[in-house]
């Protein structure tokens, strides 16, 4: 399905080369990235060995054993970083994104997960990052903000937390730390990732694995945040119009980028639903 982060197809020659005229300036994209006000902690960012492992060892028997069916693999970046975003029903969640990707893909995990005995060793020992709700997260996208910078890939789960609904629609209002991070790397891809069924395979509290339950992941086309913002129907800035922007006091700048990062994000729970995502 067409990704509806950019929900004009072009029909025509003339239409692609208005769309390339439309495109943000490096300079444009570069103000829009500080504005966003988080920095990495200026350290490489390695994943660890013991992820690289799981990661050769245990994707085949798992496609083996369950009913999973995944839908435009092929729109996957093959090499470069991405951040991977998904609707979240399930714990199985993060590990359907992994094998999506076939490559290791870092998390923001509840802060909680660290300090079980049951998930800690899992969760450092596969690179995750631990996020504490009560400061906003702040602390967690900058970390993530290393991750990308060093070449690896994130995922992120829009919603924040996986759905509690016990019926359909299960998708939620989505924050914007995921919007956050794109528009500080405005030219890494962000790909969106529908689940549906994984509730059914393991519901939300429940240690319970049911392996014949049926899964579909859809992967949508991939768009920068310099795709979007520049779009008629994404963001709709220009160079003039990010200048405008940066021109306004620091309260202003603040509240028309809170602006920005909404319409993202509600455009791309606005994706996942229309990709299949209950």
């Amino acid at each position: 399905m067409r990704l509806t982060l950019v929900m004009r197809i072009e029909s025509n020659k003339s239409n692609r080369l208005l769309r390339l005229k439309q495109m943000l300036s490096d300079k444009s994209l570069e103000l829009i990235s500080n504005e966003v006000g988080l920095e990495g902690g200026r350290t490489d960012f390695k994943t660890p060995w013991m992820y690289k492992f799981l990661l050769f060892v245990l994707p085949v028997p798992f496609r083996a054993i369950t009913n999973i069916h995944y839908y435009g693999l092929e729109k996957i970046p093959k090499d470069s970083p991405a951040i991977f975003v998904a609707n979240h029903t399930s714990h199985v969640d993060p590990f359907l994104k992994i094998v999506a990707a076939k490559r290791p893909v870092h998390y923001l995990a509840k802060k909680e997960h660290f300090e079980s005995h049951a998930t800690k060793v899992l969760m450092e020992s596969t690179g995750q990052i631990s996020t504490a709700r009560e400061n906003g997260s702040r602390d967690a996208l900058e970390k993530a903000v290393d991750v990308l910078e060093s070449g690896c890939s994130m995922g992120i789960f829009p919603e924040g937390t996986r759905s509690r609904k016990t019926h359909a629609p299960f998708l939620q209002t989505g924050k914007t730390g995921a919007a956050r991070l794109a528009a500080k790397f405005p030219k890494i891809p962000i790909v969106p990732i529908s689940i549906n069924g994984a509730r059914d395979f393991m519901k939300p509290g429940s240690l319970i694995i049911k392996p014949w339950k049926r899964i579909d992941v859809y992967i949508g086309d991939s768009i920068t945040f310099s795709e979007w913002l520049s779009d008629t129907e994404g963001g709709n800035y220009n160079d003039q119009g990010v200048e405008v922007i940066i021109s306004k006091n620091e309260n202003e700048k603040r509240e028309d980028m809170k602006q920005i990062y909404r319409k993202f994000t509600d455009q791309i729970i606005e994706t996942l639903r229309l990709n299949g995502a209950p």
